[in-house]
């Protein structure tokens, strides 16, 4: 697709966070006149990460300190996904959660029942205060018979000088372990995309067409995919984990690449 195109196309920019919209605690370079470019054309954004350790909260308040105010509509992270899976198609279950302290909180806020002891599921978000005991116990429940989800497939998180196993390296492990592979409801999943829907509705006032959405991000397996696999579109930019020449190996391919966020702001407003 044309690269203009895709963007006349858009009515609703998905934007990914980690090496999309900033790196670490640093935004990049035209990612702020991006946002503001999509505002005077008339279209909308939001943020949607798969970074499932941090909150909502946390993440409204890391982008106010860059300048940047959004609204709770316009934030979703894989673990909300998630929460919305669980209520829809494994109510009452109990969880077992690998998750940080404000996933923990955010899965006590909707009303998941969590269990230590013994749960139903293993649900594994980006579990950055993993423990061997604690992998090890979720893994003896799962071979016990425990479902076996997970918020998302990343292998690696970028942060600022190279990148971190992220919830997908550590799903691995698990699966190479007790030889069951988890449910994954985060980008690039349908589940997503309905998520996103049914949020854009209540940000617009309208729910977009699936043809009207553009998933935005630096990565092929997850935001692109969620795209060009669902009935959306698919923008990459080169500012984080994929490179044009994983473009060419990739069996994803992308609606249209641009170098990054500032590039697509210039050409938005050209």
């Amino acid at each position: 697709m044309d690269r203009l195109e895709l963007l006349e196309k858009t009515t609703i920019f998905v934007l990914d966070m980690d090496g999309t919209y900033y790196l670490g605690d640093r935004i990049l370079d035209g990612a702020r006149e991006f946002l503001d470019a999509v505002k005077k054309s008339g279209r909308d954004y939001m943020f949607f990460t798969n970074n499932s350790s941090r909150s909502p909260e946390d993440y409204i308040e890391k982008l106010a300190g860059m300048d940047t105010f959004i609204t709770p509509d316009q934030i979703m992270t894989s673990g909300d996904v998630m929460i919305d899976y669980l209520k829809t198609n494994r109510p009452g279950e109990k969880v077992f959660l690998m998750g940080t302290p404000p996933l923990f909180k955010s899965f006590e806020n909707a009303g998941i029942p969590l269990s230590e002891d013994d749960p139903d599921l293993v649900v594994l978000g980006f579990d950055k205060t993993l423990t061997y005991d604690r992998m090890t116990a979720a893994c003896n429940f799962i071979r016990e018979g425990a479902g076996f989800l997970a918020t998302h497939p990343d292998i690696n998180c970028p942060v600022e000088g190279g990148f971190i196993p992220d919830c997908g390296a550590i799903a691995a492990a698990m699966t190479l372990s007790t030889g069951v592979s988890p449910i994954v409801t985060g980008k690039p999943h349908k589940e997503t995309v309905e998520a996103v829907i049914g949020r854009a509705g209540r940000l617009t006032g309208a729910r977009p067409k699936r043809s009207e959405i553009t998933f935005v991000g630096d990565r092929l397996y997850t935001d692109i995919a969620t795209g060009v696999k669902n009935g959306a579109m698919g923008a990459l930019v080169l500012t984080g984990e994929s490179t044009e020449e994983d473009v060419e190996k990739s069996d994803v391919k992308p609606d249209a690449v641009y170098l990054s966020l500032g590039e697509m702001g210039k050409l938005l407003g050209a």
